[in-house]
């Protein structure tokens, strides 16, 4: 039999969690069939996947320290994956060299910097930031809600048209839009800040203030949280077996929402309301970013998903769940500071967030994301099993 050293042959993350349970001793590992192969081809599509998110994570401002704990991986493994990650958009940064010319920005000049702040974000030297597209669609959104929102003085990024007087550039691949960069940055940890979820509740109503002058202004696309739970999410979750919730649990939780989704005021959201997309400088508000997603839905949405949110793995806010109930209620308390809700629409929360989550499993799964699926359903759970404390913090 001939040994080999792991050291060689094992990524380093893996060997550190083997090293948990022996070192130093030789161990045999048998030979996979077929089955246990297809297996290794999962683990190693959630390397990748893990990968990237820690890499997003690393953009957003958390630190490499902060990443070791978060993923229980060494300061090494850390700066390894992203390293190996910045590597893949290096490309990228040659087409967005060549694509800023429409804009008559010298990428040649020694002084000039590009730094990449998100997967499809960059920031062009200390003014500007530019957005890479895929979808026509989303970008013409943005464009859309960031003139009327910027005409009425609601702080966005003021959009920069190119030297032939376009609101965006394109190549044969992607769109580009370019944006004037708005002071201040995203939060990554609300730990210890009870005031912030009031004002965040508040930020948001006075955005869905701005939202309603929008609409008056144009036309948005229509979209139906209790259609998509009927529609594509409990498609792609029955497509599964049922593996991650019964046929009978999920038409539950849709019959509940559908009992009360006539009442429930729509308008244009955000659809997209995390900590990212909302910018604070020295503490204080300074900027709404990213309406790629925006739509005319159910107001309480984007609440609900904000919230949520806040206990994602992926987020990794140290919201315990204790915490997460102060903050229901102190977010809900901003935004009744200046929009105030129907009953129905209180009622309605739990059975929002629920659907929220499992829209989150059902995206997850077409992803082939299993670890982001699960953690979505975990965090179904624990609101079905909460929906009276829920009821009560509102």
């Amino acid at each position: 039999m001939k040994y080999r050293n792991a050291n060689d042959i094992l990524p380093s993350e893996l060997l550190e969690n083997i090293q948990q349970y022996i070192q130093g001793e030789y161990i045999y590992i048998p030979i996979k069939d077929k089955i246990e192969k297809a297996t290794l081809t999962e683990y190693e599509l959630e390397l990748q996947k893990r990968d990237e998110h820690i890499y997003l994570r690393h953009l957003e401002g958390i630190a490499g320290k902060r990443l070791a704990e978060m993923y229980n991986l060494s300061d090494s493994s850390i700066r390894r994956i992203i390293i190996n990650q910045r590597k893949r958009y290096e490309d990228m940064q040659e087409n967005i060299r060549s694509i800023l010319k429409k804009w008559n920005i010298d990428t040649d000049d020694k002084s000039f910097n590009l730094k990449q702040i998100y997967d499809s974000a960059w920031q062009v030297g200390e003014q500007y930031i530019l957005k890479v597209y895929d979808d026509i669609n989303m970008l013409e959104r943005n464009i859309k809600l960031i003139t009327i929102l910027d005409n009425m003085n609601i702080p966005v990024g003021r959009i920069i048209p190119t030297v032939g007087n376009m609101n965006f550039a394109r190549d044969e691949e992607h769109y580009y839009m370019l944006n004037d960069k708005l002071c201040g940055k995203n939060i990554v940890s609300i730990k210890g800040n009870a005031r912030l979820a009031y004002d965040m509740g508040d930020i948001i109503a006075k955005l869905h203030l701005a939202f309603r002058e929008c609409e008056e202004q144009d036309e948005f696309w229509d979209n139906s949280l209790l259609a998509e739970m009927r529609g594509w999410v409990r498609e792609s979750l029955s497509g599964n077996g049922w593996k991650y919730i019964s046929e009978e649990e999920y038409d539950d939780v849709v019959s509940k929402l559908e009992k009360l989704y006539d009442k429930l005021p729509a308008q244009l959201i955000h659809r997209d309301v995390h900590f990212g997309n909302f910018l604070f400088d020295e503490g204080k508000f300074s900027g709404y970013i990213d309406f790629d997603l925006s739509q005319r839905n159910i107001r309480i949405f984007d609440l609900c998903y904000f919230l949520i949110g806040l206990l994602s793995e992926e987020e990794k806010l140290e919201v315990t769940e204790n915490d997460w109930f102060e903050i229901l209620r102190n977010v809900f308390g901003g935004y009744q500071h200046s929009i105030k809700l129907s009953e129905e629409e209180k009622q309605a929360v739990p059975y929002v967030m629920m659907s929220i989550e499992l829209l989150f499993a059902a995206w997850f799964v077409g992803q082939d994301d299993v670890k982001c699926a699960e953690n979505a359903m975990d965090i179904y759970r624990f609101v079905l099993k909460n929906v009276q404390s829920i009821w009560q913090y509102l």
